[in-house]
């Protein structure tokens, strides 16, 4: 069985979505698992488990693109092994691999370790820009949202409001409400 999965890393990228199903449709997929998950939240893929769990021996996992899929050649790795012990291959349309052949398996290890370490470079390259910025007085850095509310977290707690209540009515994470109630002067010492 030809299985397709598909992923967009954010609710509003429908047409992305929509587009890999129509590819994978095109690819003879016969069932297709969906999902819309942010960039942050990428530990959360239950289609992708879902789908890996699904796979039978003979069966092939098919995507679009490598970044549809992996999010780390560590990931990728781990991916494959689970396809491998199956006996299922995978097949990446946007670079014509196929795992279910020894030069399809080499070339996407081959090209998942060139991604990591372009990733790395231009991570390296983004802190280098950020000291030198910073060296430069030009880079004041994301102002603290939750800081910025601490009048309203004092109010709040002393009108007796929870901290989980507190941090739900302000949009903020219930550390952040400790953190400033930490601060605030009667509680110094």
């Amino acid at each position: 069985m030809i299985i397709g999965y598909a992923r967009t890393s954010t609710l509003d990228q429908t047409a992305g979505l929509e587009a890999q199903e129509r590819d994978l449709q095109a690819a003879g997929c016969e069932r297709i698992f969906v999902e819309q998950v942010s960039s942050v939240d990428m530990v959360a893929l239950a289609k992708l488990a879902e789908a890996l769990e699904f796979v039978r021996q003979g069966d092939t996992l098919v995507v679009t693109k490598l970044d549809r899929l992996a999010r780390s050649v560590a990931h990728l790795m781990e991916i494959l092994t689970k396809l491998e012990t199956k006996g299922a291959s995978l097949r990446i349309l946007g670079m014509g691999i196929d795992t279910a052949t020894p030069t399809g398996k080499l070339m996407l290890t081959i090209l998942g370790g060139v991604a990591e370490f372009e990733r790395a470079i231009m991570l390296e390259r983004q802190r280098e820009g950020i000291a030198k910025a910073k060296a430069e007085g030009k880079y004041k850095g994301r102002k603290p949202t939750a800081r910025a509310q601490a009048d309203q977290v004092q109010r709040l707690k002393a009108e007796g409001l929870k901290a989980s209540e507190i941090a739900e009515k302000l949009g903020m994470g219930r550390a952040s409400v400790y953190r400033i109630l930490a601060d605030a002067p009667e509680h110094r010492h």
